[in-house]
């Protein structure tokens, strides 16, 4: 017979036995919401670039840079707030991510010039979109999950594109409605409505309601179980990142999401509404494809979560990057003023590859250096933001030099190949833990 003190030491097992669904589940779901309502933002530069331009005549380069700005604080901020996750709480950080998505957005409602883009499109929320995004859903899967923890990734990852899908139309219709100030703020109210929720529902370890990690064995849930990091979340971060980039595996990895980010954040999100409407295509339709791109985002995050728990995460990152690299190859040939089969399919094919690199590369960084893996994730994930803004940044340039995008397009399909390459060359090895910073 087991005895009740026994019992109270493992209340994992207790809830599985009584069938009840696992409260990782329950936090999953919030986070996922919550990711939600801070993708508003990735659906309004490529849609509002276009009116803003043709009402105040403001530089595309210039809106372009203000996105380039948000997209590398965006990129530099992950890995800080997972040492910030670790040493304050997810709830926190989350709830204060938010309302600077959301202050950022009002605020840009009222710019009187496209400078004062810089500050709200770029500071205000880089911050705030940089403290949730991926690291976000790579410590909720580490913290909460021991089984399933690919497949969450892909799940929670997929929520940054539920947000762009459901809010992409709103705000595409919104701006050729009423303006797109009133579009800017229906952004600022999807990230304020989920402060609430947040604060109520989002817990930060299973030790806050006594239970292990979802498929955890007691001994197998130390460091999720371990209470909340003491110490500078600036000063684990860059421990975390020397120690990291002693290893090649970390350039591997930083130099494709790099790519990743160039060829999908950094050229499509941004650039391709602007392209569209280059070749005599409506702005409306236009975004249309886009958020067609966000519902194959979904399913295609998902299943390459649910492929990454079985598959060699090298081999899907090879498919991925070539299969990215061929569609912007075609690109240039298929833009024109009306929708036909073939740009469909690159829409399709590309909303699957999305951010299917997501839960590969986020275990990878797992299996290589162990429990620091979330805070060396967040470093990768800057260079896949620092690789958006280069893209932002230049394809704005180039179009604005020769008139076209599709120098930009064909060059995304080139680093593509340079991608495939790296990730298959990443050598598994036996994990090894990257050591948190040495006590004084």
């Amino acid at each position: 017979m087991v005895s009740t003190s026994a019992q109270s030491r493992q209340p994992g097992a207790r809830r599985r036995r009584s069938g009840r669904v696992h409260p990782a589940w329950g936090v999953a779901a919030v986070a996922f919401v919550a990711l939600v309502g801070a993708a508003g933002f990735r659906a309004a530069p490529g849609v509002l670039m276009v009116p803003l331009h043709d009402e105040l005549g403001w530089s595309t380069s210039l809106m372009s840079l203000a996105v380039s700005v948000n997209l590398v604080l965006f990129g530099l901020t992950a890995p800080f707030a997972a040492a910030l996750m670790e040493r304050f709480g997810m709830r926190r950080v989350v709830a204060c991510a938010l309302l600077l998505i959301a202050a950022g957005a009002a605020l840009s409602s009222r710019a009187q010039a496209a400078w004062q883009l810089l500050p709200t499109w770029g500071l205000l929320i880089g911050l705030g979109t940089g403290s949730m995004a991926l690291v976000f859903a790579a410590t909720v899967a580490d913290r909460w999950f021991v089984r399933r923890r690919g497949l969450v990734i892909g799940v929670l990852t997929a929520g940054s594109a539920t947000g762009q899908l459901s809010l992409l139309p709103v705000v595409a219709v919104t701006s050729d409605a009423l303006g797109w100030r009133t579009a800017l703020l229906v952004v600022a109210g999807a990230a304020l409505a989920v402060v609430p929720l947040v604060l109520a529902l989002l817990r930060d370890r299973p030790l806050d309601l006594g239970v292990l990690p979802y498929g955890a064995e007691p001994t197998v849930a130390q460091v999720a179980q371990a209470p909340a990091a003491r110490g500078g979340a600036a000063g684990r971060a860059l421990a975390a990142l020397r120690t990291a980039s002693r290893r090649p595996a970390f350039w591997g990895l930083a130099g494709a999401f790099a790519i990743c980010g160039a060829t999908t954040n950094g050229l499509v999100g941004v650039h391709f509404v602007p392209s569209a409407h280059d070749h005599g295509m409506a702005t409306t339709t236009a975004a249309g494809l886009l958020a067609v791109v966000g519902i194959f985002d979904i399913a295609g995050t998902i299943a390459s979560g649910y492929l990454t728990d079985r598959v060699d995460p090298r081999l899907l990152l090879l498919a991925y990057y070539a299969f990215r690299g061929m569609g912007l190859l075609v690109l240039p040939s298929l833009l024109g003023p009306s929708v036909h089969p073939s740009m469909l399919l690159f829409v399709v094919v590309y909303g699957l590859d999305w951010v299917a690199t997501v839960p590969p590369t986020a275990v990878l960084c797992r299996e290589l250096f162990g429990s620091a893996g979330t805070v060396v994730f967040g470093w990768v994930f800057a260079s896949h933001q620092l690789g958006a803004a280069v893209a932002a940044g230049a394809a704005g340039v180039l179009r604005e030099q020769t008139g076209t995008y599709t120098a930009a397009w064909l060059g995304g399909a080139a680093l593509c190949a340079v991608a495939a390459v790296l990730s298959v060359s990443l050598r598994r090895v036996p994990r090894q833990e990257v050591p948190p910073p040495a006590s004084p």
